[in-house]
């Protein structure tokens, strides 16, 4: 059974939270062309992954590696793989020493060895004062940002959705939602201009993925960006958040990113972007999403992104209970190889002769092998789940049980409520779950889009700065890309 937990201000019944610690950390994005003192580094492949600030400077839990693998009694090995996991986070001061939360050590510490209260911290986050505020979502899929804004008080004018099983899945699930399944090339917005509070989208994001051709504004898809801009500026709402996968950063070496922003800051808004992960808000499984929020240059308020908690939810307390729903099987063979996987295991846990036998090729590549034959682990969030949890390069298996996670798992996992169904086929409905923003963070970004409307800031949320107007490209450089003439730009 699923909790839902009713929130005005946002906040999370963690076990184990110290509330002198709790608030200290920002969030773990990249928070372009803020205003920084201090800088801190998370952890991962660049200092580009995980750069941030530290908004408050009382350190008194914080300790070097060795101080923390001393005190806890685990070894520095151990803590370095947890912060490679993604289970908790590191800052550097200004000795360029790496410092801990011994509060978040203790917490993970206690989850790993199966030592806590007990308590399940995995809930659906709503609020329990709907607001005034209203909005339009655009490229709404099966509805996890859609239901997660909704959980955060908006009132929903419009949804957009083509795809037919998407679309059956949000008009089974919300009547009452206003569902247009018009191709959006063709939707005049120009009905609702200066009626709505708050315009989203996840823009199809296949075009800048690290797994796709990466061919951006040359495919097809790409072009859906500009329709998203175009909604803006029929509509004029007094924010917009767009929502794509992290490699849309370095896609074409930054310029697709910068062409985002300058398009956005022409049509008058100022301009700010970051990498939000979302096993620290709220969300059981290791998930990276590029979000850029853009506020109308008349609404008096600061840009906001939600700050990162400092605890994750663990696989077993999203679906230990063990949800059940249809799902893939594998095939004779595959199974035989798979349950010689430990839990947290993958490939390099097989013989020799059993990873050529599974890997073919792939044995003799030197990188993206690490999602083979990939087992989940109880005590961690899980890894991001993808469009098919039987994917050779990106399997999810089920910690215990040799299978792949079934739908039901696949849409806990994505913060969806137990009664929310999916449409269509088994490989569609999981295409839905995988593509969809998980619903808690779409209930953070909805909290922090109506403090921006009501102009307010609190703990619960990190101030970025907007990007200088003359830091990318010009007019020129955006006429050549063949932009709509409703830019005017």
């Amino acid at each position: 059974m699923v909790n839902t937990l009713d929130l005005h201000k946002t906040s999370h019944p963690s076990d184990d939270t110290s509330t002198s610690s709790k608030d200290i950390f920002s969030d773990g994005g990249d928070p372009v062309g803020s205003s920084t003192t201090e800088k801190w580094l998370l952890g991962g492949d660049s200092a580009s992954e995980g750069a941030g600030i530290l908004r408050k400077s009382s350190k008194n839990n914080y300790y070097t590696i060795s101080d923390v693998a001393d005190k806890i009694g685990v070894s520095r090995d151990t803590i370095r793989r947890w912060e490679k996991k993604g289970l908790i986070k590191s800052f550097r001061n200004e000795f360029n020493h790496r410092l801990f939360s011994i509060d978040e050590i203790i917490r993970i510490h206690k989850k790993t060895s199966a030592i806590n209260s007990g308590k399940n911290n995995y809930v659906i986050l709503k609020t329990k004062k709907p607001s005034k505020y209203t909005a339009i979502d655009l490229f709404a899929g099966a509805g996890g940002t859609a239901l997660g804004l909704e959980n955060a008080g908006f009132n929903h004018i419009l949804l957009n959705e083509f795809d037919k099983h998407a679309v059956a899945t949000l008009r089974n699930n919300k009547p009452n939602w206003n569902i247009d399944d018009t191709d959006i090339h063709k939707v005049d917005f120009t009905k609702w201009r200066n009626k709505v509070d708050l315009v989203e989208g996840g823009f199809p994001c296949q075009s800048f993925s690290y797994a796709g051709k990466g061919r951006g504004f040359n495919d097809t898809r790409g072009t859906l960006f500009h329709e998203f801009a175009r909604a803006i500026s029929e509509i004029n709402p007094k924010i917009a958040i767009g929502e794509n996968v992290r490699g849309l950063l370095t896609h074409d070496n930054g310029s697709t990113i910068k062409v985002m922003v300058s398009i956005l800051q022409n049509l008058g808004y100022k301009v700010a972007y970051k990498i939000l992960r979302s096993q620290y808000l709220d969300v059981p499984q290791k998930r990276e999403r590029l979000v850029i929020i853009a506020v109308r240059k008349d609404i008096k308020s600061s840009i906001l992104f939600p700050k990162e908690r400092n605890y994750t939810i663990s696989l077993r307390e999203a679906i230990g209970d063990n949800p059940k729903g249809d799902g893939q099987q594998y095939s004779e063979r595959k199974y035989e190889i798979m349950k010689l996987i430990p839990q947290g295991g993958y490939w390099r846990n097989l013989t020799d002769a059993l990873q050529r036998e599974y890997m073919k090729a792939s044995y003799f590549h030197t990188g993206g092998k690490t999602g083979m034959a990939r087992r989940l682990a109880w005590n961690e969030p899980s890894l991001t789940l993808t469009c098919n949890p039987a994917q050779k390069q990106t399997e999810r298996c089920h910690p215990v049980e040799t299978r792949p996670l079934n739908i039901r798992e696949y849409a806990r996992i994505q913060t969806f409520p137990d009664e929310w169904n999916f449409a269509g086929s088994i490989s569609a409905q999981y295409k839905q779950i995988g593509n969809a923003v998980p619903v808690n963070l779409g209930y953070y970004l909805g909290s922090a889009a109506i403090k921006m409307l009501k102009g307010q800031t609190s703990d619960d949320f990190d101030i970025v700065d907007a990007l200088p107007e003359d830091l990318f490209i010009n007019d020129e450089s955006l006429t050549q890309l063949k932009l709509s003439p409703i830019f005017n730009i």
